[in-house]
């Protein structure tokens, strides 16, 4: 009994002892670490965001991975040393590194963000030979847009939340970024977005659109063209515009979508629409005469008198003839035969005052007012009528012309050509909904005709094209004067309509520039860029034109064979690849790609030779050089 005694307690003190000291160092570590001078646990890998491309597959957006360069100052022993390592790093002195660490109000602190995947490893090595403690990295989703500014506000810019915050990066959110469902660690792939825009033709067209912007000196200019018969947009082209790849630091004029976000009076092309709808409406006839002496006056009862003028005296004229001389009294005298609502109603049924509902964020309805607005006056319905005292946007103008290329039935307008899953496969989208018919197909023939002869021998001749049928119609519209009030005396809209070919129409196109300085008259600067933008979509999808040559073939073509880019067990140098052929390497989920500029590439990283690793991250400068 007395020699087992002591030894059982000194057994039972032996392990309360061992489990007290644990109970000391696990406390003693928290408190020690406590603050964060580990690094903070990591969430499951986000998902892999779709590419957004053009019609044809052309990457427009594509995912890869940022990394923010993250700091503990607690744990970081040697603040002198670390300042040094670092600073190259950051793009700072070690002086100001120093400070960052020494003076950070909290126990975190990133002392630069979205580092390339190049750098990251470029300074992971620096770090580790350093043996710098209390740094590391945080991998964050990312985005590489690889033609800059082009079609910008339709893409739209994903942020550093692997949020889309405007255009279809925003649209399709979810589309291109699915949430994931639990707490699965499984990888999310999200689904790759086609635009309806041709990339190649973008690029021309903004070419185009650029000159007329800087030979105007104008603010800004807007450029669509569309489907005629189905209503996707080939091009869609807003300026200034914002290089994506560097999205922060535009300004709000190089980020705004234009075509779907600002409202404007038109001007005389909104005489088409009026048109279509006193023929609708059975308020005039083809062959009825209207007569201009230069101005439109009318007594009201109230004394007041409505005065609105003409750029000319066009005598007796035709509907025909008052669109293609744009005479604003005809249209005035037009409007006196038909009910205000009835012509609100048609213009409405046009989409004018609604949403189109394409596939991005931000439409406007644009205004239509009613006779019970508060400043409907008896001006306004011979107003309207000539494009002023109403609101639109550039995609409701594309859309109610879609009802005069489509017999009279409005066909929606769309920006999305389909949805894929990784492997390629279509995935369900829901459908627009067929609009019902808004004018007779004999109204419609009728203004579709009308424009042609506007482009032969009218305001439009200088959008005609030789050899290629073409209908337009032009206008120019005081903007609003936002300080003084009322309408501005120097700034001007300056739009055209234009669709082709005129008997059966493939192509509308339409081109709004906006305070151009010096001359302004739309058939004088907008007209010339229509029949250059047409032209150049004519050559480029293939319309046949008029007198033509043509010539026998063997049907032969020798193509000479371009090496199809792949990559095996190492790299191989990619030096002088043209870009378009790395697009095969964005598909493939074993690589990270990274692309920065235009032309061929000019330098690897890794360089040739390495061994490839699952998840290497490939970096390509791209260049002009030689």
């Amino acid at each position: 009994m007395n020699n087992f005694f002591p030894r059982s307690r000194l057994i039972i003190l032996g392990v309360a002892g061992v489990i007290m000291a644990g109970y000391v160092i696990a406390s003693y570590a928290k408190l020690a670490f406590a603050g964060g001078i580990t690094e903070p646990s990591r969430t499951a890998e986000p998902a892999e965001r779709g590419q957004i491309v053009d019609r044809n597959g052309k990457p427009l957006a594509v995912p890869t991975f940022f990394y923010h360069l993250a700091v503990t100052p607690s744990a970081v022993g040697d603040a002198d040393k670390a300042a040094a390592v670092l600073a190259p790093i950051a793009g700072l002195s070690p002086a100001a590194v120093k400070a960052q660490i020494s003076g950070a109000k909290h126990n975190f602190l990133y002392l630069k963000k979205k580092l390339s995947e190049a750098e990251h490893e470029a300074a992971q090595r620096a770090i580790r030979e350093a043996k710098l403690s209390g740094v590391f990295f945080d991998r964050i989703p990312g985005r590489i847009y690889p033609e800059n500014a082009l079609a910008s506000q339709l893409i739209g810019y994903m942020g550093d939340a692997g949020q889309g915050l405007s255009g279809v990066e925003y649209a399709l959110q979810d589309a291109l970024s699915p949430r994931r469902s639990g707490d699965s660690s499984t990888a999310v792939h999200g689904s790759n977005v086609y635009l309806t825009i041709d990339a190649s033709l973008q690029y021309k067209l903004e070419g185009i659109a650029r000159k007329a912007l800087k030979d105007t000196r104008a603010e800004s200019m807007m450029l669509l063209a569309a489907d005629a018969k189905t209503g996707e947009l080939l091009s869609y082209i807003s300026l200034p515009s914002a290089n994506l790849n560097k999205y922060p630091q535009a300004g709000d004029a190089e980020r705004l979508n234009r075509p779907a976000v600002t409202a404007y009076e038109p001007g005389s092309v909104f005489k088409i629409f009026s048109v279509a709808a006193f023929l609708e409406a059975g308020a005039i006839r083809e062959d009825d005469t209207f007569y201009c002496d230069g101005k439109y006056e009318r007594q009201l009862p109230n004394g007041q008198t409505i005065r609105i003028g003409c750029l000319g005296r066009h005598g007796n004229i035709t509907a025909r003839d008052a669109l293609k001389y744009s005479c604003n009294v005809a249209l005035a005298c037009m409007s006196e035969r038909i009910d205000a609502e009835r012509f609100l109603a048609l213009l409405r049924a046009l989409g004018f005052g609604s949403k189109t509902g394409i596939e991005l964020p931000g439409e406007t309805r644009g205004m239509v007012r009613t006779p019970e607005d508060a400043l409907w006056t008896a001006r306004s319905k011979p107003t309207i009528s000539i494009g002023q005292e109403i609101g639109v946007s550039a995609l409701q103008m594309v859309e109610a012309a879609m009802a005069l290329t489509n017999g009279g039935v409005p066909v929606p307008l769309s920006v999305i050509s389909r949805v894929t899953d990784r492997v390629g496969k279509v995935l369900p989208q829901r459908e627009a909904e067929r609009k019902e018919r808004v004018l007779s197909e004999e109204t419609a023939r009728a203004v579709l005709s009308y424009m042609e002869t506007v482009a032969a021998s009218g305001t439009g001749t200088r959008a005609a094209l030789r050899d290629v049928s073409i209908g337009v119609k032009t206008g120019t519209a005081q903007m609003r004067d936002e300080k003084r009030g009322g309408y501005s005396q120097t700034d001007f809209v300056s739009n055209c309509i234009a669709v082709f070919p005129a008997e059966d129409p493939k192509i509308i196109l339409y081109i709004v520039i906006a305070k151009a300085k010096g001359e302004t008259y739309a058939g004088r600067i907008v007209a010339p860029v229509i029949a250059e933008a047409a032209s150049m979509i004519i050559d480029h999808i293939g319309f046949a034109r008029a007198g033509a040559a043509f010539f026998s073939h063997s049907g032969v073509i020798s193509v000479p064979e371009i090496p199809e880019v792949s990559v095996g067990a190492v790299l191989p140098d990619f030096t002088g690849t043209p870009k378009r052929l790395l697009a095969p390497l964005l598909t493939r989920d074993d690589l990270r790609i990274l692309i920065e500029g235009e032309g061929y590439v000019i330098s690897q990283m890794p360089p040739p030779g390495t061994p490839v690793t699952a998840d290497m991250a490939l970096e390509f400068r791209l260049g002009w050089e030689g």
